[in-house]
């Protein structure tokens, strides 16, 4: 995944979130979207920090 591909899902995906009434989503379908959410965002996080050479505390590196 690219940077602009990612940052393009991660915004995909609030907007998807948004545009829907959670009072309306059956909860596990909620959850599912959030944990995607989660994940997509996790994923944007890993991709900035190898491209600003971010490291962990301790010295080691991400993969």
């Amino acid at each position: 995944m690219c940077w602009e591909g990612g940052m393009s899902e991660l915004v995909t995906a609030i907007d998807h979130l948004a545009a829907e009434d959670p009072s309306e989503l059956p909860r596990g379908r909620l959850a599912e979207q959030l944990v995607e959410l989660h994940w997509q965002m996790a994923r944007l996080q890993a991709q900035i920090a190898r491209r600003t050479s971010v490291r962990p505390p301790g010295g080691n590196e991400y993969n």
